[in-house]
């Protein structure tokens, strides 16, 4: 009997071998920085199956006990291939040499990543810094979030705004993280250019739908934005000088292997051009002139890797904008101006549990605070003094720990699980007016007092695969307190991929979205001085459902082809009633002066775009609807958004003459943005004090957006000349924003004309104007890199 089952076991043996499986983990990065690679494509030529890195560049994939030719490949650099005998679990780090030239047979040949039809993910859009830093740009000073504007469901605010609007959404819908830390204001110069260094930039995706569970507080967008790692093998830098700015980023190991360091800075010096000026322009008068006009940014990076299992990493950026404006004399003075900036910081650590689970714990901080200054003193012969002083300030302050957990048990499942909690401080517009004569002294604060709340999270998500069809489902859970009111939400997601014949992926996705902090802004313009306020017992969370669906396809040497079709429902929106913003009534509680409403979107996207070769880019069509509807806005009829624009088309192309010269141009239109026309004005109190009032006139009535600008379109070209030097690179940029000098409007504004009569006299009547404040711009930039 025992000889009999010796016998069975042996024969048994070839099948549990069979049946046994193994782990393939380690990280990716590049060859010469350390730098760990993102959504970098893992695969087993032999068993079909494979996996991606997650933006620490960790992978895991369990195959069967066997031969496996497994290839490492990631956009831009040469892959890697490794065969042997899988019989064990096994740690594979691997370091991939960036490619000096991808030539498209080569694109043809290997596997380069993750196809866009292969993506279960939908809605999503990677754009390689590299190529935001070709794209032409305002000034020669290169920017994230304008490049963002030329794809498809995104608009910007306006002329040289940065502002995003995605699908139908408000600024304040979309969740902008730089390094995982939540950025409030993202604009310099009042929206013309944006806080984000590319130099300091590894990666920068944006999510428009479909989004995982793994998202959320937001109804738009999610919009990721990560530093750079630091170098961990030698010490490199760039920077740039330009017209109004210049920026440095150095990077390099303080321990070669263990430790490195990042920092980044850019500095506009508008200021120290247009001092000189000013002084040469007062050199006559009594008065004493002095400007404060700049912003900067700084960026700052540690990473430490204790082992393989074990990385710290601990990240700052502080920026802000200065305008001030101080002139005195031997009897008065005044002074006046504006700052705003963010503070924000954030400690990780990364903790490969096991070859198959990944932890990333968080510690994040953000501010973002904005002072209106206005003073004035004044000296007279009998020694008496008069002064007036006001301070409008308003902000918001977080602290957040999150916790976030990648689980790779097998090829066809990827589950993320997590959650986290983030306590938030508000500031939502307070004035301070200080006005002494001689011994008489006034001092109060008028407005809104601060006011907190709690936020957290928990989700669970899985990305799997069931013969051809990819599908990620998950489900994200929410809840908010603030004072005695305790709002929850549960968001499910899903997102489907089926792959048809001829690799042609047709895809679709359903999301629900909660939003529990709301920002108070003009539809005209988007100011610094727009507020941030939670919901409250009156003011309920904004909340979101969206579907879409389309198809995808890559043709030939890379060429992606998408095609979506979407419709999004918002409710809960939120917007100032006619006549409110937040500098009228600042004694009244903001939530008098807001309304909330619903809102709808729908629309389609066509995206063609090209990654490899000579010439790269891409071409961007949308055709959308996007409407309003609020019971206290417009006699309580839908209306036209602002931002409701009907076409959007945008033609990016970069072409690579050679190694040294490259030229790339951006085309874009758009409908012209939906204006309301105001037929009549009234006086207002804008202060509403008994002690002190000031009166301003308000212009109102008229359909709400019923009118249009003047459709939108403009070109844009940058010729690059770049040459090796003896230790450097060094590339000079030349560069022309409206290269056809189009007068794009900015704003309507309402002005009088004398008009003849038919009896020969002038009668003074209203008319609108289109004001154009971007013309033809050239520009010249040095940059440098060693």
């Amino acid at each position: 009997m025992k000889q009999l089952q010796l016998l069975l076991g042996l024969l048994a043996l070839p099948l549990l071998g069979l049946a046994q499986k193994h782990t393939i983990s380690g990280y990716l990065r590049d060859a010469t920085s350390g730098e760990p690679l993102i959504s970098a494509n893992i695969y087993d030529r032999y068993s079909d199956q494979g996996t991606v890195t997650n933006v620490y560049g960790f992978y895991s994939l369990t195959l069967p006990a066997d031969s496996v030719h497994i290839n490492f490949s990631y956009i831009g650099y040469e892959s890697a291939e490794h065969t042997f005998l899988l019989q064990q679990d096994t740690t594979l780090n691997i370091d991939l040499d960036g490619a000096v030239q991808l030539e498209e047979v080569v694109v043809r040949a290997s596997r380069q990543g993750e196809r866009i039809e292969e993506r279960s993910q939908m809605s999503q859009m990677t754009v390689p810094v590299e190529q935001i830093k070709m794209a032409p740009v305002l000034l020669g000073e290169t920017d994230v979030l304008k490049t963002l504007q030329l794809l498809p469901g995104v608009q910007s605010g306006g002329e040289g705004q940065t502002g995003l609007y995605v699908r139908g959404g408000s600024p304040d819908q979309n969740l902008v993280m730089l390094d995982g830390v939540p950025i409030y204001n993202t604009s310099h110069l009042l929206g013309i250019f944006s806080v984000f260094n590319a130099d300091a930039v590894k990666n920068v995706t944006l999510t428009k739908g479909g989004f995982p569970a793994r998202y959320g507080g937001r109804l738009s967008s999610i919009l990721e934005i990560n530093m750079k790692e630091g170098n961990l093998q030698e010490w490199h830098g760039e920077g740039a000088v330009g017209m109004i700015s210049s920026r440095l980023t150095l990077e390099g190991p303080i321990k070669k292997d263990k430790t490195s360091i990042l920092v980044s800075g850019r500095r506009t010096y508008a200021d120290l051009l247009f001092r000189p000026i000013v002084a040469l322009a007062n050199q006559q008068s009594e008065e004493d002139v002095k400007i404060k006009l700049h912003f900067y940014d700084f960026n700052a990076k540690l990473q430490h890797k204790f082992n393989d299992k074990h990385r710290l990493y601990l990240s700052a950026y502080l920026g802000a904008d200065v305008f001030f404006t101080d002139v005195t004399d031997d009897e008065d003075s005044f002074g006046g101006g504006i700052d705003w900036g963010n503070s924000i910081s954030a400690l990780r650590w990364n903790w490969q549990i096991s070859n198959k689970l990944f932890a990333n714990t968080t510690l994040t901080y953000s501010r973002f605070q904005i002072d209106v200054i206005a003073e004035q003193s004044s000296r007279y012969d009998d020694g008496s003094e008069e002064s007036f002083s006001a301070n409008y300030f308003s902000g918001i302050e977080d602290w957040a720990g999150r916790i976030d957990f990648d689980y790779l048990p097998a090829p066809g499942h990827y589950i993320r699980f997590g959650g986290g909690v983030t306590n938030h401080t508000y500031r939502p517009g307070a004035l301070n007016l200080d006005v002494a004569f001689d011994q008489e002294r006034f001092d109060t604060l008028i407005g809104s007092q601060n006011e907190f709340s709690d936020e957290l999270f928990i989700y669970v998500e899985d990305d799997m695969q069931l013969g051809k069809l990819k599908a990620n489902v998950g489900l994200h859970g929410s809840g908010f307190k603030v004072g005695d009111q305790f709002y929850t939400s549960l968001q499910p997601r899903i997102g489907l991929n089926y792959l048809l014949p001829k690799d042609v992926a047709l895809k679709a996705s359903f999301a629900t979205m909660a939003q529990f902090i709301n920002l108070l802004t003009s539809e005209s313009f988007s100011l610094p001085t727009d507020l941030w306020v939670p919901s409250t017992e009156r003011i309920k969370p904004q909340e979101s459902w969206q579907v879409a669906a389309g198809a995808a396809k890559t043709f030939g040497d890379g060429i992606e082809v998408s095609l979506e079709g979407y419709y999004k429902k918002m409710h809960n929106v939120i917007s100032y009633k006619e006549g409110a913003s937040f500098l009228f009534g600042l004694e009244n509680d903001w939530q008098d002066k807001v309304t909330q409403g619903e809102g709808e979107s729908y629309g389609a996207e066509l995206f063609v775009q090209k990654k490899f070769g000579r010439t790269t880019g891409w071409l961007g069509y949308t055709l959308s609807w996007n409407y309003r509807q609020f019971d206290e806005i417009n006699g309580g009829r839908r209306y036209p958004f602002r931002y409701d624009r009907r076409h959007d088309l945008s033609l990016v192309v970069n072409h690579d003459f050679n190694e040294r010269i490259s030229l790339s141009g951006a085309w874009v239109y758009g409908t012209g943005n939906a204006v309301t026309i105001n037929t009549f004005e009234y006086p207002i109190n804008y202060f509403g004090s008994d002690f002190f009032s000031g009166f301003s006139t308000i212009q109102s009535g008229g359909e709400r957006n019923a009118f249009r600008m003047t459709d939108y379109h403009r070109l844009d070209l940058s010729l690059r000349m770049t040459k090796q030097m003896k230790r450097h690179v060094r590339t000079w940029v030349f560069g022309v924003y409206n290269a056809y000098f189009h007068r794009n409007p900015y704003f309507i504004l309402a002005d009088r004309d004398l008009v003849q009569q038919p009896d020969g006299s002038l009668e003074e009547q209203p008319v609108f104007r289109e004001v154009s404040i971007l013309p033809i711009i050239p520009s010249i930039s040095y940059q440098f890199k060693f």
